[in-house]
């Protein structure tokens, strides 16, 4: 669309076609983009947008808004934890995610200060029980279990002990078959009549796209679900999923599952959904995980450092910590409006941060402290010990000085006339 003058509904719907390609070749259901090719036209085809000076920013707009639409247009939380215990039912397919998730919950709810149970209901896959245990010890929450119980039985029972030791939440982790059979759904139907669950979440992998949202009718249609949570959006899924289900079920996604790890568990937002979609990045998830992960008091002490010009390579080490709490590198930069496009196809290589680790690790405090004293022989040790060559330890304290100049340059602008207290270091 760039460098027309003006939209035609010819134009538009030769720009349509390259969209209708993208989101089949993404999984989505055919019926939701035949719809959604559909209501972009209708949007698109008149008087106020072929009067617009940039067309293309224009079809842009309106491809967000519809997709927005699609997605649910405002984001549903989860089933507030406000009674005694607050009930969470977790079930799908098996290899889904739906111990993980559970665990995800589980840390969700326990960063809230509320108190989590994991009920392990998967009496069927070896190991499965295991496996939430396992779970359940590395966050610190308590694993519920009766040995040579039905699945249904176990939940019913670990209500009864989740009321009498004042649990505030029940995770109940459910069994998974490869594929939908009456009986599973059966004990599922029969589970859910026993505990009447606040929250009935089905596990969707989004990486099976459109497999993803026939599971979603048919759980749905039997159990009536309260929402869906997509997992594995981290890997090579396109969004068909997130795009189909709403739309063909209505059910709403509730939580997206954006890495491995137990805190890579975010709220869905239709509206940041759609930017990522279109490569516009989702700044507002951005600053959100660096809100969780930013330490309040070590960011005002770093202000006062770059104030200072006094930035130390242990500043740095810590500022690299922080980042790598914050999940992949690939992940983050996506997130940034352009980035996100720019590197399409381009490997981060994530190893360079740990070689940079490993350096900074293998020198003095003193050093770390005082960089301009690594000379030949201190530099020798530094690379043996980390591993690194002389040069890569050179490198390291070129960038590092080159970055100290910056920020002093950066400090005289940027600081001049500013309130203490005033700048956003986690930036």
């Amino acid at each position: 669309m760039r460098g027309k003058g003006k939209l035609s509904e010819k134009n538009i719907r030769d720009s349509l076609k390259e969209v209708r390609r993208a989101l089949l070749e993404a999984d989505v259901n055919y019926k939701v983009v035949k719809n959604f090719i559909g209501d972009v036209e209708v949007a698109a085809v008149g008087e106020r947008v072929l009067k617009s000076i940039e067309p293309g920013q224009q079809i842009v707009k309106i491809v967000h808004e519809e997709l927005v639409k699609l997605l649910g247009e405002t984001s549903e939380p989860l089933a507030a934890i406000d009674k005694s215990p607050t009930i969470y039912m977790v079930c799908g397919l098996q290899g889904s995610g739906k111990t993980t998730l559970s665990g995800k919950l589980a840390l969700h709810a326990k960063r809230k200060n509320k108190k989590p149970l994991l009920v392990a209901c998967d009496i069927y896959r070896p190991a499965a029980v295991k496996q939430l245990e396992t779970v359940g010890k590395s966050i610190e929450v308590e694993t519920f279990y009766l040995e040579g119980k039905k699945p249904p039985e176990i939940a019913r029972e670990a209500k009864k002990y989740a009321e009498k030791n004042f649990f505030d939440l029940i995770l109940i982790d459910t069994a998974g078959r490869l594929h939908i059979d009456e009986e599973l759904m059966t004990e599922l139907e029969e589970m859910k009549g026993k505990i009447n669950p606040d929250e009935l979440l089905l596990v969707a992998d989004s990486m099976t796209g459109q497999d993803a949202v026939n599971v979603a009718e048919q759980f749905h249609q039997r159990l009536g679900l309260t929402g869906v949570v997509l997992s594995k959006l981290d890997g090579d899924a396109r969004g068909g999923a997130a795009l189909s289900i709403r739309a063909v079920t209505g059910c709403p996604i509730k939580m997206v599952s954006v890495g491995e790890k137990l805190s890579d568990l975010e709220p869905f937002h239709p509206d940041r959904m759609a930017s990522r979609i279109l490569g516009m990045g989702d700044i507002v998830s951005l600053v959100e995980k660096a809100q969780e992960t930013v330490n309040q008091e070590q960011a005002a002490k770093l202000e006062e450092k770059i104030r200072k010009n006094t930035f130390t390579l242990e500043d740095f080490y810590e500022q690299l910590q922080q980042l790598k709490k914050m999940g992949p590198l690939e992940s983050l930069l996506g997130m940034i409006p352009g980035v996100g496009k720019a590197l399409k196809g381009v490997e981060i290589d994530e190893r360079g941060m740990s070689r940079v680790e490993s350096i900074v690790q293998s020198m003095t405090p003193f050093e770390r402290q005082n960089p301009h004293v690594v000379d030949g022989s201190r530099k020798k040790r530094i690379a043996d010990g980390s591993g690194n060559s002389v040069q890569a330890v050179n490198q390291l304290l070129k960038q590092f000085n080159a970055m100290r100049k910056m920020m002093k340059n950066v400090n005289k602008m940027s600081f001049k006339g500013l309130p203490k207290g005033g700048f956003p270091t986690q930036f």
